[in-house]
């Protein structure tokens, strides 16, 4: 699967598939665990279609998010002026090159972000997902917390890594980056089999979506992880 044609041409679909999961609503508290979010100023790195924007909003003080695809921040940007807050800014920018000041954030956060350049940089993916993550440091002030979240897994209900480029990438957080790990479930949860079939399978393929129809799954589970560290 193309995703980045999938993030650049088909928005509309994107935001179904995220809009659907979590469905329990765990993901907040799982973050909240880890940094106190009342009143802070969060740098958030790949936007997307804000789905982690508008979790953070109403218990911020203030967003700054980044994101690389204007076709995405578009659709973020209706969201979040759906949500009638002033308390946020969304820049098309690079996530090894954020538009803040040092020092600066509560928290930094990335969602579904980084385990992409794992495949599209094959070679030299440790120093871009490092660059990207030195700049999540460097924006943090001293005690601020830093969380990447990542898939541990789609249509399964034990977290592990998906593929061994992930599991690679996760040891390399935990162990070069020292970052702590935990997991939640975040499952998808759509209206009816179909339904399931045809919005996971557009994201993950034809194969999952048979597996969707042959489970007769309106709730597929999801593992997901985040990692997190604090800036000295």
């Amino acid at each position: 699967m193309d995703y980045e044609q999938i993030y650049e041409h088909h928005t509309g679909e994107y935001d179904a598939l995220v809009s659907a999961e979590d469905c329990d609503g765990n993901l907040l508290p799982a973050i909240e665990a880890i940094a106190p979010l009342s009143g802070a100023t969060v740098v958030e790195v790949g936007v997307g279609t804000g789905r982690i924007t508008r979790l953070l909003l109403p218990r911020v003080g203030r967003i700054i998010g980044v994101e690389r695809s204007a076709a995405m921040l578009a659709v973020a940007r209706r969201h979040l002026l759906a949500m009638e807050s002033a308390s946020w800014e969304l820049h098309c920018a690079d996530a090894r090159a954020l538009p803040v000041p040092s020092g600066f954030a509560d928290l930094a956060i990335a969602g579904w972000v980084f385990g992409h350049l794992r495949y599209w940089m094959p070679e030299d993916w440790k120093e871009s997902i490092g660059a990207a993550i030195a700049e999540l440091r460097r924006a943090l002030k001293p005690g601020g917390a830093m969380i990447l979240i990542e898939t541990l897994g789609t249509g399964r209900e034990t977290p592990a890594p998906p593929s061994m480029e992930l599991e690679e990438y996760y040891r390399w957080l935990e162990g070069e980056q020292g970052m702590r790990r935990t997991s939640v479930r975040t499952d998808y949860l759509f209206p009816d089999v179909e339904t399931a079939a045809k919005i996971t399978g557009f994201f993950f393929g034809d194969g999952f979506a048979e597996q969707v129809r042959r489970e007769a799954w309106t709730r597929v589970p999801e593992c997901t992880g985040l990692w997190s560290a604090r800036a000295q």
